[in-house]
């Protein structure tokens, strides 16, 4: 369960997993950097780890905005120290139907969840290879695993995170870097409040940020949960297009 020494940054962390993932870390006596775009929300997560044996920095951010991910990231090392764990988790949810489908709902979805995970890991990595040494966590979705309905715009960014982790992480592991692939299931958030269709396995909050803390600590690269559910979504991965569509 071991975490390396030095600051950790999460991004998203304004609600949902990225918010209860700081509250934990921080009670683990750990310096959290915790970035999204809602100040007021920062400044509240900050105020209620106020107790903790570690600290939580609130650090207002656009991950869209890769000149802010480059300053954040040099503001972290600078005023608190070398970054040890970074978990790009900032994302967002758009239903698409087909009779319809708007380029600005893919557009949205794209430039948020794939291109923000990939300017905050453009700004992190470079302080963390010249040490050889640190931890990424890229957070992408068991709904990358295959295309489920009204999840077109949602699914392809979570797919593209996916493909995207795996074809770095053998290189990234042969500089010392630690990369891990997050893909959670339903998970009760404010995102998944918005849904309006059956959610399986719907786990608790507490209980994802719980399995997503044993995960990193863990030598594992891929983490998922709920289990159930990722094998069920695996399972469909793998089956013909006739019988799993």
């Amino acid at each position: 369960m071991e975490l390396p020494p030095g600051i950790d940054w999460i991004t998203g962390a304004s609600s949902g997993i990225g918010r209860g993932l700081a509250l934990r870390l921080a009670r683990e006596g750990r310096v959290v950097a915790a970035s999204a775009r809602r100040a007021g929300e920062l400044a509240a997560l900050a105020a209620e780890a106020s107790g903790l044996p570690g600290r939580i920095v609130p650090l207002p951010l656009d991950v869209t905005d890769a000149a802010a991910c480059r300053a954040a990231v040099e503001r972290i090392e600078r005023e608190l120290g070398p970054l040890a764990l970074v978990v790009l988790n900032a994302g967002s949810h758009r239903p698409v139907a087909a009779a319809s489908l708007d380029p600005a709902d893919f557009r949205a979805l794209v430039e948020l969840n794939v291109m923000g995970t990939v300017n905050a890991l453009a700004a992190a990595l470079p302080p963390m290879l010249a040490r050889r040494r640190g931890q990424v966590a890229i957070v992408a979705s068991l709904a990358g695993y295959r295309g489920l309905p009204s999840s077109a715009a949602y699914g392809l960014t979570k797919a593209g995170l996916i493909n995207m982790t795996e074809a770095l992480q053998p290189e990234l592991r042969a500089q010392g870097i630690k990369l891990q692939l997050v893909n959670p299931g339903f998970v009760k958030t404010p995102l998944t409040d918005r849904n309006r269709f059956p959610m399986p396995f719907l786990m608790p909050l507490d209980q994802a940020v719980a399995a997503f803390r044993r995960g990193l600590g863990s030598a594992r690269f891929e983490i998922v949960f709920p289990r159930r559910l990722a094998w069920v979504l695996g399972l469909l991965r793998h089956l013909p297009n006739r019988v799993a569509l």
